[in-house]
């Protein structure tokens, strides 16, 4: 990872997302991190938080032909007029971030990407269901899989941002064995261990008396097919008593069949102790398990534990590997 960074797209200027990020800035995680950090967003917005917060962090230009150094924190400003920020602005300036963040992913120069919350309804105006999808899109990744990490237990969606009524005819065979074989290689790759995992059903106790039985014609084939590639696999389990403590701390990941299904406990049970990491792309992605929060912005009420936790995993798990 010599002179590679991590790239920071700070996204919606309006999120608390800069508040986040100076306050993760003056965490003693930044003495731990290994490499270059590289944020891409509006260098006067930040100067503005630093003086909210009386922080100081120094912020160097980046510039394409220098050599990264490690520990170093680096700006790639994109102006920004705060005091007439239309909708309109405000979609070209993340647009902007988007673009220059990939662009430095796509070139070497960074090997992952941290991404503030953004607003789906107003940037990605239906044509996304996720910045999840939008980065699978912009990357050209087929297979993209959405893992909501903490090291006592992970759950993951085989669906993401879509309405339920949509769920059922996402359920497919080839679509679980494909996500679930993703994550497990994640686990191999950059923890070192294959994960035990469990699956749940669609249905109220994994039964349905009406149309297709999903859980027979889809989940539990695809559950054998994984078995039949040494994957530890169990399921399909009734979503209702999976996440029970005596059942939960069987596994390291529960896949869900759809978003809500999953992610409710997990918040539940660790709050923002989770983080959101995209996996199926050509770097690792990773967001806070938060939204943009506006009405919090410019309270100093935010708290960075989330963004911490990102700092944290790629430091001991990505910046080896």
């Amino acid at each position: 990872m010599k002179n590679k960074s991590i790239v920071i797209v700070c996204g919606d200027p309006k999120s608390t997302f800069n508040e986040i990020l100076i306050k993760t800035l003056n965490n003693k995680v930044l003495k731990n991190i290994k490499v270059p950090i590289v944020i891409v967003g509006s260098k006067k917005l930040l100067e503005n938080e630093f003086k909210k917060l009386k922080i100081k962090v120094n912020l160097q230009k980046f510039e394409d032909k220098i050599n990264l150094i490690k520990k170093n924190v680096y700006i790639f400003d994109i102006p920004l007029n705060q005091k007439k920020l239309s909708l309109s602005d405000k979609n070209k300036y993340i647009t902007k971030s988007f673009e220059i963040g990939l662009n430095l992913l796509k070139n070497k120069k960074s090997f992952a990407l941290i991404n503030g919350p953004i607003s789906k309804t107003t940037f990605l105006k239906g044509k996304y269901s996720g910045i999840t999808e939008y980065l699978a899109f912009k990357t050209g990744s087929l297979n993209e899989v959405m893992l909501i990490f903490n090291k006592k237990l992970s759950v993951s969606p085989i669906t993401t941002h879509i309405p339920i009524y949509q769920v059922t005819k996402k359920i497919k065979k080839k679509i679980i064995f494909n996500k679930i074989n993703i994550i497990n290689a994640f686990y191999k790759k950059f923890l070192g261990f294959k994960p035990n995992i469990a699956v749940t059903g669609l249905n109220p106790h994994c039964e349905t008396f009406v149309g297709k039985n999903i859980e027979k014609t889809e989940i539990l084939p695809a559950v054998k097919l994984l078995r039949g590639k040494k994957i530890k696999i169990s399921g399909p389990f009734s979503a209702d008593t999976i996440f029970l403590k005596e059942n939960r701390k069987k596994f390291d990941v529960i896949i869900g069949m759809y978003h809500d299904q999953v992610l409710s406990p997990i918040k539940t049970i660790f709050g923002f102790e989770a983080i959101n990491i995209t996996i199926g792309l050509p770097f690792v992605r990773i967001t806070p398990d938060h939204g943009p929060n506006f009405e919090m912005f410019g309270m100093n009420k935010s708290k960075p534990d989330s963004l911490i936790q990102a700092f944290n995993f790629l430091n001991k798990y990505v910046v080896k590997a």
